[in-house]
């Protein structure tokens, strides 16, 4: 399952040898680079969806954009997720991206969709907004505070 490119941008699963690109992301957590393209990988296998690496349609890395499984107050669900490389924000690609996923999310027949966002990340909080997910609740998540923004999709 990959999710249709867009007029900018195309999809594809991360390999070993995008080390250094996702390393050049703002991810956060402890899995570093390296972990954050075996956990991908094997959510490919395991669910046959996890993050896609993002990039142009001449093969420019833009950053990762795709679905995971999150667990959020005792229930798994699926998130869109999306970071992009820092000196490419406020360029829409997040949105772009995180729009063809969530219509790859709907006829993979995914019923309800989250994205899980620190309330201090106003611009995440946007393109949840821009792909027609609104609030639904605040959680602890991690160690902090975050915001469980939600839609039906059936």
């Amino acid at each position: 399952m990959l999710p249709l490119p867009t007029s900018r941008l195309r999809f594809r699963e991360m390999t070993d040898s995008d080390l250094p690109d996702i390393a050049s992301l703002d991810l956060g957590g402890s899995r570093g680079p390296a972990g954050w393209i075996a956990w991908n990988r094997r959510n490919y296998e395991e669910h046959g969806f996890g993050l896609w690496v993002v990039e142009t349609h001449d093969g420019g890395f833009v950053g990762d954009c795709g679905l995971t499984l999150q667990e959020v107050e005792g229930t798994w669900l699926v998130e869109v997720g999306w970071h992009v490389r820092s000196d490419l924000r406020r360029q829409g690609y997040a949105t772009e991206a995180a729009e063809s996923v969530k219509n790859a999310a709907r006829a993979a027949g995914v019923e309800h969709l989250i994205a899980i966002i620190r309330p201090h990340n106003t611009p995440s909080q946007r393109v949840a907004a821009k792909i027609g997910l609104v609030l639904e609740r605040e959680v602890e998540k991690r160690g902090g505070p975050a915001l469980v923004f939600g839609a039906d999709l059936a």
